[in-house]
């Protein structure tokens, strides 16, 4: 019996426009868990090009897969600066209460 070969899943592979970008956060920010929202972001950020990126914000690449790992907590500005460095904008909107 032959061996089934695996490959292992990376969301960053799917994510080819920007607008499968946008889709991809809005996702993560309707789940509503912040470690879910920063582990969106890096996944955009590898999708993009994690050494653009760093060389976008002025952050360290080593630095930006850190704070970006599921196990990362990025100080909000980093949260910002990695947005707009993706070309992505934050909204709010009013939820009914």
């Amino acid at each position: 019996m032959a061996k089934t070969k695996t490959k292992r899943y990376d969301a960053a592979e799917y994510l080819k426009t920007t607008e499968d970008m946008a889709a991809y956060l809005e996702a993560a920010l309707e789940d509503g868990e912040p470690a879910v929202v920063v582990q969106a972001l890096g996944v955009i950020a590898r999708a993009r090009g994690m050494s653009q990126i760093a060389r976008d914000t002025g952050l360290r690449r080593e630095s930006l897969y850190k704070a970006l790992s599921p196990e990362g907590n990025p100080e909000f500005a980093t949260v910002l600066k990695v947005m707009r460095a993706l070309g992505l904008k934050l909204h709010a909107e009013m939820q009914n209460v």
